[in-house]
């Protein structure tokens, strides 16, 4: 399929636009580089903090791999809301619609719920990554984002080098191979105990555990990554891999406790490797990660590879 071809079907699932400016901007940015906008409808659609309501949200995901071939859906916004629809999505429908199309499903922050609902529930494949507002919205959209966003949606075997020194007091020996999962860390610590994140979950068993928050400080983030720990979620996977932690604060009562602190305690506590400095979560500067897919990390000193295949391309 050429890019002039490429369709782009915009789903909002979670909160509504909060500048009208931005949402205009992000799909004249695309349209621009050779994407057919459509479903723009939704922009406009408020209920409550919502954008739209419980049915109309619903029907945006039901409607997923209903396009043509290959078609691109993507996430207006993250926010708050999918946590209201998961119990009523029919994710078995999505995937038997999506086997005849192959659509590439595209969002990250709250959209967290959908990728690993949907892996827990048929075991398929979608993208945390770039969303209309946040990524395409800017005044300037970020080559690097771009770069990797087009790379691996057109490339079935893609490959991610990483330049970031890693934490003290860890070896690097061989690679590490598994499916890469994750996402948002306060995102997946609300799926713990519920049927879109079971415990015994064959798709993540001896994974690649990717992560990344905001507005999180230090000890909120260790908080919740032990809970991981302790419902044994870490203790099943071969490696967790650390992203963007961005707009939080410490305090004078930290008394230097930051978050490479909190990195190494639970590098020594989860007795996984734990490699950091992943360009992806609520910063500019991201990747395109596909949930569900087979990687394979090879970790050292100064910073890491993750070469990814098995999921839907154009």
């Amino acid at each position: 399929m050429s890019l002039a071809e490429t369709a782009v079907r915009l789903i909002a699932p979670s909160g509504y636009p909060h500048d009208d400016a931005t949402a205009a901007r992000g799909c004249a940015w695309l349209a621009d580089h050779g994407y057919r906008v459509t479903n723009p409808e939704v922009l406009a659609r408020r209920h409550y903090r919502f954008a739209g309501t419980d049915d109309e949200r619903l029907a945006d995901l039901h409607a997923i791999g209903t396009g043509g071939a290959h078609e691109l859906v993507l996430a207006v916004r993250g926010g708050y809301g999918m946590a209201r629809l998961l119990d009523r999505i029919d994710f078995a429908r999505i995937a038997d619609q999506a086997r005849a199309t192959r659509p590439l499903i595209v969002g990250h922050s709250d959209f967290t719920a959908f990728h690993l609902a949907y892996l827990a529930a048929t075991g398929g494949v979608s993208f945390a990554g770039p969303m209309l507002l946040a990524d395409f919205g800017p005044e300037a959209v970020d080559a690097y984002m771009w770069r990797h966003f087009e790379g691996i949606l057109r490339d079935p075997a893609y490959t991610i080098d990483v330049k970031a020194p890693q934490l003290a007091g860890q070896s690097f020996s061989g690679a590490i191979e598994g499916t890469l999962w994750g996402g948002n860390l306060a995102m997946i610590g609300t799926l713990l105990g519920t049927p879109y994140l079971p415990r015994d979950c064959p798709h993540i068993e001896g994974g690649i555990l990717f992560l990344e928050d905001v507005n999180e400080p230090p000890y909120r983030v260790e908080r919740l990554l032990l809970q991981l720990l302790q419902a044994g979620v870490l203790a099943s996977q071969r490696a967790i891999v650390l992203g963007d932690f961005s707009n939080y604060r410490t305090t004078d009562y930290d008394n230097g406790y930051d978050m490479d602190t909190v990195f190494a305690y639970v590098q020594d506590r989860a007795g996984i490797p734990v490699v950091t400095g992943l360009p992806f979560g609520h910063c500019a500067r991201k990747l395109t990660l596909p949930v569900g897919a087979r990687a394979r990390l090879s970790a050292r000193a100064d910073g890491f590879s993750l070469a990814l295949s098995g999921y839907p391309v154009r």
